[in-house]
């Protein structure tokens, strides 16, 4: 090997072995503080409505701070309030039959009833008479068995009419049967469903932040056709400020979630408090088939540290350096 390929090699090791250094932080064995370096989390939402329909309005800018709730963009609701008109009369209609069928027929249909019963009581009562008249008849022979047959017809048929009166006005006076108000009941649910829906349709027309954010893209402009999903509104979510730092295998023993820690920034002196939020319990990136004892120190695990004194001196991307209040190593 050549004397410039052992320098080269050498230069390598040296840089190699201050990455890890810079990478996975370094440990004070006086305090069992340990250092380690990372990132505040980028933490963005990207907004969009869930109907489709033309921009009418678009609220703020890009750079403008907004709170949860605050109005950023509308659809034009026209369309979704006619929508809502119309479940609403259909919502109505549903509700007056059921009405209908609750409080049964009407006190007159009720009293028509009854005297058509009367009535076919009566022509009974006459084809009944004449049947018995035209039955003597026979047996003194004064009569035919045409007209007899003719009296006893007519006496048939007006007993079948009072049965059929008579069971009108049963009909009239029980009302609408249980299944056909349990039907109606059914129709008043999904018309009550349907103006539900109109009136979410219509609710998502405004587009409201979901919490407190910088507005960081304006993707879309008043009058533009827009889908659903189609993002209008990119925002940068602040609260709370995480850091995302790595932990080494051999450093993973020594950091528990809750631990303490401080975060300094390359920008200002201010010190941040935080702890360990999360410790996720998978490497990062995938082991060898066969781990030697040197490679298993290259698995890497990453930490969430949870700021909580945050301000704007922290912006999103931003490195900083944390220190751990970390147990100590355990020793054989």
């Amino acid at each position: 090997m050549s004397t410039r390929t052992r320098v080269a090699l050498a230069v390598l090791l040296v840089a190699t072995a201050a990455g890890s250094y810079l990478f996975f932080g370094r440990q004070d064995s006086n305090d069992g503080e340990l250092v380690l370096y990372g990132n505040v989390d980028v933490r963005e939402v990207e907004l969009a409505f869930r109907r489709e329909g033309r921009l009418v309005s678009m609220a703020v800018d890009e750079g403008r701070t907004v709170r949860k709730g605050e109005l950023l963009a509308e659809l034009d609701p026209q369309p979704y309030r006619e929508s809502l008109a119309v479940a609403e009369a259909e919502l109505r209609a549903a509700e007056a039959e059921l009405l209908k069928l609750q409080r049964g027929n009407r006190s007159q249909d009720i009293r028509r009833a009854e005297q058509a019963v009367r009535q076919a009581e009566a022509v009974l009562q006459r084809a009944e008479s004449e049947f018995r008249r035209q039955a003597g008849l026979a047996v003194e022979r004064n009569t035919s068995e045409q007209a007899l047959e003719a009296a006893r017809t007519t006496r048939d048929e007006a007993a079948a009419s009072l049965a059929g009166a008579q069971q009108t006005l049963s009909l009239q006076r029980e009302g609408a049967r249980s299944e056909d108000i349990a039907a109606a009941e059914a129709r008043v649910a999904a018309a009550e469903a349907a103006r539900a829906q109109a009136v979410t349709a219509l609710e998502d027309t405004k587009l409201l932040s979901p919490a407190d954010a910088t507005v960081l893209a304006r993707v879309r402009e008043p009058g533009s056709m827009v889908g659903s999903r189609d993002p209008v509104y990119t925002l940068s979510l602040r609260d709370p400020v995480y850091v995302r730092a790595y932990l080494s295998e051999p450093q993973l023993g020594r950091v528990v979630p809750g631990a303490s820690v401080r975060i300094r920034t390359d920008s200002s002196s201010k010190v941040y408090q935080g702890h360990v939020g999360f410790i996720s319990p998978r490497a990062e990136f995938t082991p060898k088939s066969v781990e030697t004892t040197d490679l298993r120190t290259d698995l890497v695990y990453r930490l969430r540290i949870v700021v909580e004194d945050d301000d704007e001196g922290l912006r999103q991307g931003m490195p900083v350096t944390v220190e751990v209040d970390a147990s100590p190593a355990n020793e054989d």
